[in-house]
């Protein structure tokens, strides 16, 4: 099987699973007891908090939460006042700012994915709450100017979230953000635990209430394994910046060489999260495809809308037809993806799109 879908969930790294295991087969005390073991675990939960804190910005405090999901409603529900957001961002983030009941408004983006930061200088007035946008769009890979955003956003006196999920690791998260959002399973490490990094003075209030056992307000009993984990994946996205940027942008070029003139790129090529190559076809029947290379994993758009039969809703934004949404696919590698393997694939699904014209 060859793995295509890196934005859905990245390959658990070895080293990521070593740091679990103590904590899921050997020592199992809760990391908030005070007992000699409870603080153990503790500990080790505090040891990855830091290595999860190193590839944020200086200062504020981090709270461990089940997921990039949590993360992006307590950071949202938290604050108050009217909302901007982008046409791009996750499902977490649009759903949850129409479920506030607060005024939203939600920005166009160009057909390159990016915001045009005219159009958010006339919408980000004063009064605003909060501002919210994707670092790294998880469906076409753009990296928006968060900087310039957050600027906006502090001018009007409202605070910044920044999706980071698909950036995190990868892409330098700029130091005027108010509020950060991340999962582990996006950076090798293990589902169902993220973290909302959030800057000292920003008040939120609490989304899940009961023991506080997280200082900025998060309840819940945290699983030492879980962080564990996210610690360990997080320590290597730093030791190994370097060396996967230039294995992922190596891939990347090598990959759109190979489709081809056939294909083409979804959102800008330039600004541009490499691992992500959301391309195009004329005529092209994504379902048929993916039939006839089940041993091959890619997404027909997000993974986290998949199924809904629906055109994806950023493939739209950027001023796709409902045609060319459904004629799109998303190619997504990294750390363990070799050349070998990515071009293999890419030979495979030309051929099989190719074959789909004949046939026509």
């Amino acid at each position: 099987m060859t793995y295509l879908d890196y934005q859905a969930t990245t390959p658990l790294a070895p080293e990521a699973f070593d740091a679990m295991l103590p904590w899921l087969r050997d020592q199992h005390a809760n990391p908030h007891s005070p007992h000699r073991e409870g603080r153990r675990a503790r500990a080790a939960v505090e040891v990855a908090r830091g290595q999860v804190t190193a590839l944020l910005p200086a200062g504020g405090k981090l709270a461990f939460t089940s997921g990039a999901t949590e993360s992006l409603n307590w950071a949202i529900k938290g604050t108050a006042g009217p909302i901007v957001t982008l046409a791009t961002e996750h499902a977490a983030t649009l759903d949850t700012v129409a479920a506030t009941g607060r005024p939203v408004t939600v920005l166009p983006v160009r057909p390159d994915g990016l915001v045009d930061l005219n159009v958010a200088v006339e919408a980000i007035r004063p009064g605003t709450g909060l501002v919210a946008a994707l670092l790294g769009n998880n469906e076409i890979g753009v990296i928006q100017p968060i900087t310039e955003l957050a600027d906006l956003a502090h001018a009007a006196g409202a605070l910044f979230l920044c999706d980071a999920v698909q950036g995190y690791g990868r892409v330098p998260i700029p130091h005027n953000v108010d509020l950060v959002a991340v999962s582990a399973h996006k950076v090798h490490g293990p589902k169902g635990v993220g973290a909302l990094w959030i800057r000292d003075g920003v008040r939120l209030a609490s989304l899940l209430h009961g023991g506080g056992q997280e200082d900025p307000g998060r309840s819940g009993t945290l699983s030492p394994a879980l962080c564990a984990g996210f610690g360990a994946a997080a320590r290597l996205m730093r030791e190994r910046a370097n060396e996967d940027r230039a294995h992922v942008e190596r891939l990347f070029a090598a990959a759109l060489e190979r489709l081809g003139p056939d294909w083409t790129v979804n959102g800008s090529v330039e600004r541009r999260y490499k691992g992500n190559l959301n391309v195009r076809r004329p005529g092209l029947d994504v379902a048929r495809l993916m039939s006839e290379l089940r041993d091959v994993s890619f997404s027909a758009g997000s993974a986290c809308a998949s199924g809904s039969g629906r055109p994806s809703h950023v493939l739209r934004a950027i001023g796709l037809s409902d045609a060319e949404a459904r004629n799109s696919i998303r190619l997504g590698f990294g750390r363990y993806t070799t050349e070998e393997e990515l071009l293999d694939a890419i030979d495979r699904i030309n051929a099989a799109a190719a074959g789909q014209r004949i046939a026509a």
